[in-house]
């Protein structure tokens, strides 16, 4: 199991380590930081507007629902613990191509 990931599979959730980079020329995955997973967004960090851009990011990439998708730490950091609901191998194999290509 990867450090930048955890999956549930009793819970049917993934729990992503994420280091954000606001404020930059396009929105993408860079690759691993650490233990967390890099995700460059092009929205500043001010009024939300850098954690929004990072769901959407994630909504569109993974083809899932807002709903599913919830930060639960670190929304005022570059640092985030962010929760994917109803994850499945089909989710997790998503997760991993997107992260490793």
């Amino acid at each position: 199991m990867s450090e930048w990931r955890c999956h549930d599979a009793q819970r049917r959730r993934i729990v992503l380590q994420v280091h954000v980079q606001p404020n930059a020329a396009s929105t993408g995955v860079v690759g691993l930081h650490g233990d967390a997973v890099k995700i460059r967004v092009a929205a500043p960090a001010v009024e939300d507007r850098a954690n929004r851009a990072l769901i959407a990011f994630l909504q569109e990439a993974l083809q899932l629902r807002a709903a599913q998708i919830a930060i639960r730490h670190g929304t005022r950091g570059r640092r985030k613990v962010v929760e994917l609901s109803e994850a499945d191998a089909t989710l997790l194999a998503r997760l991993d191509t997107l992260v490793v290509r």
